[in-house]
């Protein structure tokens, strides 16, 4: 079964969050396309066929609040990751980006908006499927950094 990937711009607030990454992409419609494009070739990367990824483009809000819940940890944060599948079991999980913060991390590290989304949908999709990173420096050294910025490439060309 060929895996099933739905995104979803969640509330007038995400979707002016989300604006900047919308327009680069052509449209709201075309940004989900692309962003369902890095978690395919991110379980293609990995051998998976079967999976159901859901991303939800949430506003600094909503993240600040799944945060707070989830992890214990106040404010947004760019990403969170739900696997909600056990070992031997087809992929699912559940993804959520906070566009908000994708604009200010896009700005800092001077990439587009459209090109920070991809990035966090490749990194959602990676912790899904159970990879995990080191905090602080050590982060951007990591195998699955290297990973990610390299799906991020093939889907976004050079």
């Amino acid at each position: 079964m060929p895996a099933r990937i739905d995104v979803t711009l969640a509330g007038p607030a995400a979707r002016r969050a989300c604006g900047p990454a919308a327009r680069e992409a052509g449209g709201a419609r075309r940004l989900r396309a692309i962003l369902r494009r890095a978690a395919r070739a991110t379980l293609a990367a990995h051998g998976v066929a079967d999976a159901e990824l859901s991303f939800a483009l949430i506003d600094d809000d909503a993240m600040a609040r799944l945060h707070e819940r989830h992890l214990h940890r106040a404010g947004p944060t760019d990403v969170l990751a739900f696997a909600l599948h056990g070992p031997g079991e087809p992929v699912v999980g559940d993804i959520y980006i906070a566009c908000g913060q994708a604009a200010r991390q896009a700005a800092e590290h001077r990439a587009s908006p459209l090109e920070e989304l991809v990035r966090l949908a490749v990194h959602g999709t990676l912790h899904v499927l159970g990879h995990d990173h080191p905090t602080g420096p050590a982060r951007v050294r990591s195998p699955m950094w290297r990973t990610q910025e390299r799906i991020v490439r093939e889907v976004l060309g050079p």
